[in-house]
């Protein structure tokens, strides 16, 4: 039974081309395949990064900022309010406030201050938004330029390869870009449970295993370039995001505001545009000039349409974001014309990166 359950899911008309099959794809005349037993080494790799997380740079680099947490007032005892605060609802109207004074006996005030500490409890600490902010912040850093490097390494070497065609020999640079990016989600995964929940929890959980079976099936059929931009397009932006919330979190408010507003920028030219209309487009439209569609074409590229949602989802909130930060004037301290020019640069850098790089891989002329 689970060898027919293994055969049908190792099948390679799933996975591959017609003209391609798993033997294709076996080491031979000093050429190197990526293969799945190689994504066993993610494991280790996320428990080392959590490792290194904790324990020699979010916490070290805390201490060095004198990054301290505000000292809270806790809420009082009262096992009415805390059932009511667990079981019913963690911000009570001014009728449910009432209600509950005639069960504590206490006067609106103080059940209303109760509930603001009560709240004030389960939110994070400082210092625990800036270890997780600065520790993103440093891996997007160096995943970015990793994979700029992977990038030139297989432009460099190979020209002439299509970007969906699996035949395609396995460069160092690319199986270290892939491990380490895997290990840091699934990392991301497993501290899920004791990081900063935030409003977008669900998104944020169905994003990182999306990514990861994203990830873990453009290894397997060995698809790596197209996954090695895909997470590049991703690094791009989230650096930015993650360095504004670092000097925010350290009180450098001016610059974080700037950074924020590039991040906006970048964020919406990469995610909104470089993704759905060039990334996307090309896995679309290309493979359909060399093979008949298979499962694993599908497959794939209904799985890039559902990061393609989760980053509609995010614009939408970041636009609201940046419209009140801008109209509200809330530690608005630069002007905004110098933010402007700002975005401008930092976006025509990141296309003209991308575009130099990897112009070569969605012309179908280019793999024949």
């Amino acid at each position: 039974m689970l060898q027919t359950v293994g055969e049908w899911i190792w099948w390679e008309r799933l996975w591959l081309p017609v003209s391609v099959s798993w033997s294709d794809l076996e080491d031979k005349e000093g050429r190197v395949y990526a293969k799945a037993s190689q994504l066993y080494a993610t494991l280790p790799c996320a428990l080392c990064l959590l490792v290194i997380r904790y324990l020699y740079l979010a916490t070290p680099l805390a201490n060095i900022w004198g990054i301290r947490d505000r000292i809270r007032l806790p809420a009082e005892q009262n096992p009415i309010l805390e059932k009511y605060f667990r079981g019913q609802t963690r911000i009570p109207t001014q009728d449910d406030v009432r209600s509950l004074c005639k069960k504590t006996g206490w006067p609106e005030r103080r059940v209303e201050v109760w509930f603001k500490r009560r709240r004030n409890q389960e939110r994070p600490g400082l210092r625990k938004r800036f270890s997780e902010a600065s520790w993103r912040c440093a891996f997007y850093f160096f995943a970015f330029v990793g994979g700029i490097l992977a990038l030139y390494d297989v432009t460099y070497r190979m020209k002439k390869i299509h970007l969906f065609i699996p035949i395609q020999s396995l460069l160092p640079s690319q199986y270290w870009y892939y491990l380490f990016e895997m290990g840091f989600y699934l990392s991301l995964v497993f501290s899920l449970t004791f990081d900063v929940k935030r409003k977008d929890f669900k998104e944020q959980v169905i994003h990182h295993m999306a990514t990861l079976t994203l990830l873990s099936f453009s290894w397997i059929s060995n698809y790596i370039r197209v996954g090695t931009l895909v997470m590049v397009i991703h690094d791009s932006s989230d650096i930015l995001l993650e360095g504004a919330k670092v000097l925010n979190y350290a009180k450098y408010h001016r610059t974080a505001n700037g950074i924020f507003v590039v991040f906006t920028a970048v964020f919406m030219v990469t995610r909104l545009i470089i993704f759905p209309f060039w990334l996307i487009h090309c896995t679309w439209v290309y493979p359909l000039e060399l093979f008949p569609p298979f499962f694993g074409y599908y497959f794939f590229n209904i799985m890039l349409l559902v990061l393609q949602l989760l980053h509609l989802y995010w614009a939408v909130l970041i636009s609201r974001m940046v419209y009140k930060f801008i109209f509200s004037q809330v530690c608005l301290q630069m002007p905004l014309c110098s933010c402007v020019w700002e975005c401008v640069g930092m976006c025509g850098n990141v296309w003209n990166i991308l575009f130099n790089l990897s112009s070569s891989y969605f012309h179908p002329a280019a793999g024949r």
